[in-house]
Parts: C-alpha cells; structure tokens; sequence
C-alpha cells in the first residue's frame, strides 16, 4: 500500500498561485440556503462569534461560498430542485446560522475554488477540501471531518482489481483530485517493476467517474471514502467496495488569509454545533458518522 503524504481533493501546485483568468473561470448556478426545515433554520446565533465575522461579509448578511457540486454525498445538485445539497453544505450552512448570516453557494470547477477564495471571490470554500501544509500557504482551513481513500469494483470484482496491485487495470478518478496522483505513484510502482502501467481514466466529475464503472468502461475506481461508500449505496448492490481506506486526512473550510477572525468564528461556531448535537445529527443522517471530527482545528493539516 502506498501511504504518505497523499490526501484527498488535492489541487495542483500550481493551481495554488492565483491567476486573474482562474479566479474568474468558476461556472455553474448559485443558490441561496436558509431553508426551513434544514439544521441551518434550527440554529440560534451566538452574538460572541457573531462579532467576530468581518465587516465585509457582515453587511449584506450573507457568506458567498464555492463549492463543486458533483460530489454526493458531501455536495451535489438535487434534480427536482436544482438546489445544490449534501451534508457538507447542511453543515455550513449551520456554522453559518450561527455566525448570523445565509449562504449563497456558487457551483464551481474544483481547480478554481481555492484561486476565487485568495482573490475574495468567494468568501469560504466548501467542496471536500483536505487541508494539507502546501494548500495552508494560499488559504486557511479549519477542520471538520476526516476521510480517507476508498476503491471500488462492480459487484463480485469480476476484473479482479486489488488496490495495492493494479496493475494493467483501468481504474477512474475524478480530474484535480488525490487519487490521480495516487494512481501515478502506484502505476510507476507496476513499471518500475515490469508489469503493465495502470490506465487512469480521469474524468471532470465524480458522478462521471461512478457512472463509467456501473456501465463497466472501468475495472474499478478510487475516491474519497465517503463519496464511495454513498456511490455504493445508491446503484442498488452494483458495486463493491475493496481493499481498505487509506490516507485519512481531515477535511476543511477554506478561508482568505485577509479574512480576519472569520476562520476563529467559524472555528467556534463548529465547536458549538459539535456540543449541542447538531454536528452529529447532520452527519448521522448522512450516514458519513465514522469520519466525525471533536476538535476542530485552524490549519491542522498533517505534517
């Protein structure tokens, strides 16, 4: 198994240097959350970490948040609604609720989330962000959830794909993510040893990936271990999951390095949320539990 330093979502070095056309390139719809019915409406204000929230961000009441939505269960598009969903979107939006303001969630390019968050075009970035120390040095994070890496095959792993001897296999990953690099370090394993390289499949969304290996254009996939779990669940006993999770790593909130005490207020918020039970509850419903956080951290990446 290959382990180290390798974490989930990651983007490339060099998406980390803002450039005014990535900054920009973020696509898709927004949607405004603070819905009834949602952990967000039944979350009361704090007014200490209230007041710590910017100015800035204070005055039209309201956080504008990236995201890439096209990774359920964490964050997708609902259909019927077009809203954009999943429990870590539920889970701002009630750190939100606590700090006193509404989400405004814009559906982004995962490449072009971290660049919008250094150039204030968003003012938090919520997409499955793995806090590691080279991503620190652009933004800052505060931890709420820890994942890991996950595989898996159609059901009874008929291309008999073993994660820690892949190779000849062709195995899909989602483009910007960990895995693509995991699958590079493991494929040059395989050559470097005389077998057949691995056939990274790499595909704009995740939901393309989960697709590709129901209809069989893959021998298998790799994804953070929620997201493969939830895309078991969901295809009816299609697929399997193999080979055990590696690489755990905390999730985290991107916030500017110029946003003041807004990484303490949301720092805070999740603490609270975490002690009178909206945390667990969100997740629980999720069925995501296992990666629970009780101590959130700013900047906890590990070293």
């Amino acid at each position: 198994m290959i382990t180290g330093s390798l974490r989930r979502r990651a983007v490339a070095a060099s998406a980390l240097v803002l450039t005014g056309a990535l900054a920009l390139s973020a696509c898709g719809d927004s949607n405004d959350s603070g819905d009834s019915g949602s952990a967000a409406s039944n979350t009361s204000v704090d007014s200490k970490l209230a007041a710590m929230v910017p100015a800035a961000i204070k005055s039209d009441g309201k956080i504008a948040i990236g995201t890439d939505a096209s990774y359920p269960p964490n964050e997708s598009v609902d259909p019927a609604s077009q809203k954009i969903v999943g429990w870590d979107v539920d889970l701002f939006s009630a750190v939100a609720a606590k700090l006193g303001l509404k989400t405004q969630y814009s559906n982004a390019g995962f490449d072009t989330i971290i660049p919008g968050v250094q150039s204030g075009k968003y003012e938090a970035g919520v997409s499955s962000f793995t806090d590691t120390k080279e991503r620190e040095q652009a933004v800052d994070f505060i931890t709420y959830y820890s994942a890991g890496t996950s595989w898996a095959v159609l059901k009874g792993n008929p291309k008999g794909v073993n994660p820690d001897d892949a190779c000849g296999k062709s195995i899909g990953v989602q483009q910007g993510t960990v895995q693509v690099d995991d699958l590079t370090a493991r494929s040059k394993k395989c050559t470097d040893a005389g077998k057949p390289a691995i056939k990274s499949v790499v595909r704009k969304q995740q939901t393309e990936v989960n697709n590709d290996l129901v209809a069989g254009k893959v021998d298998g996939m790799a994804a953070d271990s929620p997201i493969v779990g939830d895309a078991v669940k969901k295809t009816g006993g299609k697929l399997e999951i193999i080979g055990q999770v590696y690489d755990t790593a905390p999730y985290g909130f991107a916030v500017g390095k110029n946003s003041g005490q807004l990484k303490d207020a949301i720092q805070g918020a999740l603490k609270a949320l975490i002690a009178d039970g909206t945390y667990k509850k969100i997740l629980t419903d999720a069925g995501v539990e296992s990666g629970a956080l009780t101590d959130p951290k700013i900047n906890g990446a590990q070293s």
